[in-house]
């Protein structure tokens, strides 16, 4: 044991980076009464130094400070010790100083901040329709009878000048006699006046010169089509009486039509006229259409939270047809505003932030101190791919940690200095007891004198629908994605209209009415957000929500439902959340912590349990 205490490099400031590690790998697995005696004891007996102990501390829990070594009153670990170099006397309040061996165990990686084009993929969904500059309606320019339909059924294609229908009016008849009369007695004024006549009753040039040649009124008028295209609606009848400006036909021409997309306010940012679009269709899978962003909604759906964005698409083989369903995509660049210029903005990779509430910090490398780090908090833009827009609080050529991040803040947090978990230094960890298990959160009802109901199968059938939109909202959430979390609580909100309350009678009835108002609050503040922080805020009640629906009223049991805790969510005051599947995928942290938390309770196993628990990392 001397031996190995001889050998370690290890220095004092380094022991709060080598406690977050083992805090970060082990604690899942073994809570709180970890054995850390060996290594307290290496750390008490095994390194000399001559800075002055300022007191002693719990790696576990960091409120505890002790004038003395001894074990920790909470979990009976060894007691650390904080010397003056350890809090950094040379040190600012968010740093810390790690040696070369600290920054090889904890994988600490860093990266430049960067100006540079900020590219970004928007995916869109929307639907084919026809171009609106494209149609044209034939409509009767004088009172009449149809007589008879030379098209007869929509759907019909039709070439500009075909004969479309055959009008009797007695109207016509009088002009038509009128005008031959001009011409007998070659009345100048009289021939132009009833010719200008005849022309705004829809007789053409070609028509008025037969009309001449024959000299003999026609009992009918035939009406020609005005463009080439498709009949989409066709208001006349064999026989029916028209009056002036009655349609009769609606022709629209597919040789281009529109796509209208679906952009979340939060996109609205990144699209632009004249974007390029590129777009699949449902029909042909594999095949891609290219069209241009020619419009974008001046107004938002209040509901879906949406703008729609046209693009003119070419057709000239008439592939796509109205109605069709399109997935598109389209490229953006982005700029950011310096006055009255656009400029490239600065980049950090994603890895680099923390995120809790409305707070993002990064740790940035501290010029002319080898091995130091600082905390610091930042004002992010949008997530563009792999990268966030830093708005403030960085400048290009910073180095920032881009790997390791979270290890770092922990070992900030066992100095008690200000980090990301508590921003005014120290920190509790709450949610955990002394056996390092996470506490069941009390609830506004009182958990163990909720009323639990028998309820219809096809109700429990119902409610799978619904946690079935809330499992996507949850993987969602678990991999940073905004725009998927708030397309899955649009179909959440469109599933919870279909549950048939009826199902249930008296006391169950008005129990579901509370959880539904709940659940429906909850998704709603998701869709209307503009940040992924304030999705997750609202998570966590549509969780507890659906927790307790799900043990008052019961599942079906098809699909698993499993429960799972992060102790650090919530700004270190924990929070639960559901999954169909074993294995943690952390709502609450995405990929900053994205196996932070462990399955406590399995609601309903489903048909393909697995035994599972987070890894807590």
């Amino acid at each position: 044991m001397s031996g190995r205490r001889n050998k370690t490099t290890f220095r004092v400031t380094d022991w709060p980076l080598l406690m977050a590690v083992v805090f970060l790998l082990a604690f899942p697995l073994h809570g709180c009464k970890g054995n850390a005696s060996d290594v307290s004891s290496q750390h008490a007996n095994g390194i000399e130094t001559r800075n002055q102990v300022l007191y002693w501390t719990c790696s576990m829990h960091p409120q505890i400070k002790q004038p003395k070594p001894g074990l920790c009153p909470l979990c009976a670990m060894d007691l650390i010790s904080v010397t003056s170099s350890g809090t950094g006397a040379d040190e600012g309040p968010r740093e810390i100083t790690l040696s070369e061996t600290a920054i090889r165990l904890a994988e600490i990686q860093t990266a430049p901040v960067e100006r540079r084009t900020a590219a970004t993929e928007i995916r869109m969904v929307g639907k084919i329709t026809y171009d609106e500059t494209r149609l044209s309606s034939i409509a009767a320019w004088v009172p009449g009878r149809i007589d008879h339909l030379f098209v007869n059924f929509t759907g019909t294609r039709v070439e500009k000048g075909e004969p479309m229908a055959l009008l009797y009016s007695p109207e016509l008849i009088s002009a038509q006699e009128e005008y031959l009369i001009a011409v007998r007695t070659k009345n100048q004024r009289l021939i132009t006046a009833s010719k200008r006549r005849l022309l705004l009753f829809g007789i053409t040039e070609r028509q008025v010169g037969e009309l001449e040649e024959e000299g003999k009124a026609k009992n009918h008028l035939t009406i020609h089509a005005p463009v080439s295209g498709i009949v989409i609606h066709k208001n006349g009848l064999e026989g029916m009486y028209v009056e002036t400006g009655t349609q009769m036909y609606a022709i629209a021409d597919l040789s281009q039509v529109w796509v209208l997309l679906d952009a979340y306010e939060s996109d609205l940012m990144w699209i632009r006229k004249g974007q390029k679009v590129v777009f699949e269709t449902e029909a042909y899978p594999g095949e891609k259409f290219e069209g241009k962003v020619v419009f974008v909604d001046p107004f938002l759906d209040a509901k879906t939270r949406t703008a729609k964005v046209r693009v003119n698409v070419p057709n000239p083989r008439a592939k796509l047809k109205p109605e069709m369903f399109v997935r598109a995509l389209v490229f953006a660049v982005g700029k950011t505003k310096q006055g009255t210029a656009q400029e490239t903005p600065l980049l950090i990779a994603a890895t680099a932030p923390l995120f809790t509430g409305k707070r993002a910090v990064v740790y940035v490398e501290v010029p002319g101190k080898k091995g130091a780090f600082e905390g610091r908090e930042v004002a992010l833009g949008p997530r563009v791919g792999d990268a966030y827009i830093v708005r403030e609080g960085l400048a290009e050529g910073e180095r920032v940690v881009v790997n390791g991040t979270f290890k770092i803040d922990s070992a900030i947090q066992i100095l008690a200095k200000p980090s990301m978990m508590s921003p005014e230094g120290g920190i509790q960890l709450s949610g955990h007891d002394h056996d390092g298990k996470p506490q069941m959160e009390p609830s506004a009802d009182g958990e163990e004198k909720r009323e639990l109901f028998e309820t219809p199968a096809l109700f429990k059938a119902q409610l799978d629908g619904v946690l079935s939109d809330y499992f996507m909202l949850q993987q969602a959430l678990s991999q940073d994605d905004l725009k998927g979390a708030q397309g899955s609580a649009v179909k959440l909100l469109a599933t919870l209209k279909n549950v048939d309350t009826k199902l249930l009678e008296g006391p169950a009835q008005t129990a579901w009415t509370e959880r539904d108002k709940e659940v429906k609050k909850s998704t709603r503040q998701i869709m209307d957000t503009a940040s992924i922080e304030s999705a997750r805020s609202a998570f966590i009640p549509l969780s507890d929500t659906l927790y307790h629906a799900t043990k008052q009223f019961g599942t079906s049991g098809k699909q698993p439902v499993l429960r799972f805790y992060c102790s650090m969510a919530s700004e270190g005051k924990g929070a639960y959340w559901l999954q169909n599947k074993p294995g943690t995928e952390n709502p609450y942290y995405g990929s900053a912590m994205f196996r932070c938390g462990d399955q406590i309770e399995t609601i309903s196993p489903g048909h393909s349990e697995e035994p599972s628990g987070g890894t807590g990392q």
